[in-house]
């Protein structure tokens, strides 16, 4: 008997466990797609202006920059970074896209997320040609304001062809 007690109550619980569940769905949303869309417009605005401030600002106090030398901890170390990167680079044409399946939302408040995407830019050393790069990205944004917590892109090797998995939109 206390089997059937303990069984039924499982099945209670369960039942009010599945509609939570049932509402956490691989589907973007839209609403938060457009966000990321505006603040995404931001990071780019400031890679075109080369304003290490105003790209520095679109970070978290503790966010993680992921190069390919390795992490770059805390928005003052990101400013740096990115000041140092356009003293010796003039940026322009940086456009960013979004892949079809993101953003998708992390947790249950909604104001974390992870999205990914692609990009590409026109940079230019001190007298050379201009020459177009571009790669991928991945992010993970919270809080109101979406600011970045944690940043990883990647920069496609200038021979490399994609995947066929990959996928990213033209946004």
């Amino acid at each position: 008997m206390k089997i059937r007690a303990a069984v039924t109550l499982v099945e209670f619980a369960v039942s009010f466990a599945l509609p939570t569940f049932a509402q956490q769905t691989n589907i973007p949303n839209p609403q938060l797609r457009q966000r990321l869309l505006a603040v995404i417009e931001k990071h780019a605005d400031a890679m075109n202006k080369n304003d290490a401030a105003a790209a520095a600002a679109l970070f978290t106090e503790d966010a993680i920059y992921l190069t390919d030398r390795g992490p770059i901890n805390g928005r003052e170390a990101i400013e740096k970074m990115y000041a140092d990167l356009f003293q010796k680079m003039h940026f322009s044409d940086h456009v960013i896209s979004v892949d079809q399946d993101s953003p998708r939302i992390i947790g249950t408040d909604g104001k974390e997320m992870w999205a990914t995407g692609g990009w590409s830019s026109t940079i230019q050393v001190q007298n050379s040609d201009p020459v177009q790069i571009k790669g991928y990205w991945s992010v993970i944004r919270g809080g109101d304001d979406l600011k970045i917590r944690m940043l990883s892109p990647y920069v496609t090797p200038a021979d490399a062809k994609p995947s066929p998995s990959a996928t990213p939109s033209n946004e």
